[in-house]
């Protein structure tokens, strides 16, 4: 039988290489990795396109050019690593004698230059304290909380949940007495280590967590602890005492198998309650499997470590320099002095959020601008020709960073090869400033918690900024229509969609919650994210929209709006409220369709004079006024400092259904309400800028 078309000879090859031995009954299509991918990808293609389900012909999923015919669940290299602790294991092996985790900070509090342990002390260290756990009568399959900032005790602690089959539940140290409480009771913790501020917190309400059997304080000294009544069932003991009662009682490791769940990670709530999303040692090993086909890491590599280790973000990056053999020096815990901790380490690896690059990005420019005509020529001409350079794939002139750059990447230590930038969207114009001024390889990815991190990430070479590349190897991506946003596969020039994700990175679902695991996840195994994407040619994804008016800030905050609006009508100046917020801004900013009778009768009261109620909502002072009651509600409402708005413009108009800004059942038309008040959200976050200048530092 001959295939005539293009697309029958390629489902034809497909076909025959199906994998007729799918015992682990996937739905997805998995195919023999000795496929020829030449069918169906070209030299071109950052990512290709299959059919979803053979007897359809339809090609609407996308995998990575590097994998099209496996998803990858093991390292190429090295498959016998399974689980968080086969890799852990397999660094120690390999690499027992390279510094492993530096800190800055010394016992009695002070901050010096940089000491560290080895891989073989750090595994040293992870059977001691899985074994003092076990000697406090923490069992196999207990959740242990870690609820402290990032130290070298953390990433031990992780490590020791893995060789003895705990399950760690990260808890961020910003958290509210509240939302701890939560996770601690949800999550049934029995065991959790902390440090002597997070303390207490927890011992404000150790009476209402019931579970808890054992508290390990970090940095802490014995004589210092509290002593607790001999009832409580609960006992405080230091890091170190823990570390001495596991070595004076070892015991052999309890190995998870790949399918146990590993981690927690509970998701920051915006509607409700935080999320647990269950993460398997196959998750996780998952997803850095697959994203080491674009990124190395190395053994003389040296990474900073300053992302928070209960975000997914930094947890996945931990995971690969393991894997690789990376040294990972801790910032000293205090973010207005990781510029200092940068030119201590000196790192060849860093990995930040756009929020950190914007403000890299405005303190050089900012230096630029009031450096002198001469000087500023000069940054000028350099920094349009080494751009011109790397967006033609050729070597700029060394000219230019002798005379320019190399003082510019000293303020990163000067040795940095690798930028990594995720959780939330890198302005393109910022994306290429960081690869000219830096000179290494700058990268964006796209992922969440749910997907085990990386979804997706721009490939090496690829100069092209704007998108978020193509799918990590360990998955298939595709775009399913969402008619009432008017987004399809059929949109010209480019396909649209709701961006789904299937394949082993894809995570256990949520903690105790079906409900909202059925609710993300299909019968046929596609996780739907809720963003929506575009197909850019070569196969490259752009994140456009949100298909829920849940967004994100620039620092990765999730935002629920209408929460936020339904606090603040409770402000009396307030008739409606539309809170406006994006992924490259990291406050909210309001428009605020005022009561008239309010107003007015406060203005009277104030002895303030006004021609009319537009000019009155204009006057600083009332904008000011009204900010400042809106901020009592919030804080009444206990609100987040990221939900409080930052700024407020004042309309005296309504919004009604015949401005199209409400709907038939009155609620606000978000992305018309966005348009139609465009302008005054830029000028509002100007006002913000202007009053936040950049630290001198940056």
């Amino acid at each position: 039988m001959e295939f005539s078309s293009p697309a029958q000879r390629r489902l034809q090859t497909l076909r025959s290489h199906v994998d007729s031995s799918q015992a682990d009954d996937q739905p997805s299509l998995f195919l023999n990795a000795t496929a020829s991918a030449s069918p169906f990808s070209n030299e071109d293609s950052y990512s290709i396109v299959l059919p979803e389900k053979l007897d359809t012909g339809i090609w609407n999923v996308h995998r990575s050019a590097k994998s099209p015919t496996k998803l990858f669940s093991r390292f190429p290299n090295h498959p016998e690593i399974g689980t968080l602790h086969d890799n852990f294991v397999h660094a120690v092996e390999t690499y027992p004698d390279n510094k492993y985790l530096g800190t800055r900070a010394r016992p009695d509090g002070t901050i010096g230059e940089y000491t560290w342990m080895t891989y073989a002390e750090t595994a040293s260290a992870r059977q001691a304290i899985g074994s003092g756990l076990i000697y406090n009568g923490i069992n196999h399959g207990a959740c242990v909380g870690l609820y402290f900032v990032n130290r070298p005790e953390w990433l031990a602690v992780d490590h020791a949940c893995a060789a003895y089959s705990f399950i760690s539940v990260p808890l961020y140290d910003t958290l509210g007495p509240d939302a701890v409480k939560f996770v601690v009771n949800h999550a049934t913790l029995q065991a959790i280590f902390c440090v002597p501020q997070t303390l207490n917190t927890l011992l404000s309400f150790l009476s209402e967590i019931p579970t808890i059997r054992l508290v390990v304080v970090v940095g802490g000294a014995d004589e210092n602890l509290p002593s607790l009544p001999p009832g409580s069932g609960v006992k405080i003991v230091s890091y170190q005492k823990l570390l001495s009662q596991g070595r004076s009682s070892v015991h052999p490791f309890s190995p998870p198998k790949p399918e146990d769940i590993a981690t927690i990670c509970y998701t920051s709530g915006t509607t409700g309650t935080p999320k647990g999303a269950m993460l398997s040692h196959e998750n996780l090993i998952s997803n850095v499997a697959g994203s080491s086909l674009s990124i190395n890491f190395l053994p003389d590599d040296i990474y900073i470590s300053y992302l928070p280790l209960a975000h997914i973000y930094e947890r996945s990056n931990q995971i690969m320099g393991v894997y690789g053999g990376v040294s990972i020096g801790f910032y000293q815990g205090d973010i207005m002095k990781l510029m200092d901790d940068l030119a201590v380490l000196r790192p060849t690896i860093f990995c930040s959020v756009p929020r950190l690059y914007n403000r890299v990005y405005d303190g050089i420019t900012s230096a630029v601008k009031s450096s002198g005509v001469t000087k500023r020529r000069l940054f000028q001409l350099a920094y349009n020709s080494k751009k011109k350079a790397i967006l033609n794939g050729r070597s700029p002139s060394p000219l230019w960073d002798k005379l320019v750059f190399n003082k510019i990447k000293e303020k990163l230590g000067g040795r940095v090869r690798f930028m990594g930038s995720g959780a939330s969207p890198l302005s393109p114009d910022v994306m290429d400033f960081l690869r000219v001024c830096f000179g290494c390889s700058v990268r964006e990815g796209y992922g969440m918690t749910e997907t085990s991190c990386v979804i997706s990430s721009m490939d090496e070479g690829d100069n092209l900024s704007g998108h978020v590349g193509s799918p990590n190897p360990a998955c298939e991506v595709k775009l399913v229509d969402v008619p009432e946003m008017n987004y399809t596969s059929e949109d010209q020039p480019y396909p649209r969609g709701e961006i789904c994700v299937r394949g082993p990175i894809i995570f256990k679902g949520y903690y105790k919650d079906e409900e909202q695991t059925k609710e993300i996840m299909d019968e046929d195994g596609w996780l739907h994210t809720g963003d929506i994407g575009l197909w850019l040619p070569g196969g490259r994804l752009k994140i456009i929209d949100r298909k829920k008016n849940i967004f994100k800030l620039a620092q990765g905050e999730y935002i629920a709006p209408e929460k936020i609006e339904n606090v603040y009508t409770k402000c009396r100046f307030v008739s409606q409220c539309f809170i406006h917020g994006d992924s490259f801004n990291s406050s909210l900013v309001t428009i605020v369709a005022v009561d008239p009778d309010v107003m007015k009768d406060w203005a009277a009261s104030e002895g303030i004079k006004y021609e009319n109620l537009a000019q009155l909502c204009k006057d600083p002072k009332v904008r000011k006024a009204v900010l400042a009651e809106m901020d009592i509600v919030g804080r009444e409402a206990q609100l987040r400092g990221f939900e409080f708005a930052k700024a407020v413009t004042l309309v005296p108009e309504p919004f009604t259904l015949e401005n199209g800004l409400l709907t038939p059942t009155f609620k606000v038309k978000r992305p018309q309400a966005k348009a139609y008040f465009a302008e005054a959200i830029s000028k509002m976050y100007e006002e913000i800028a202007s009053s936040d200048p950049v630290p001198s530092k940056l």
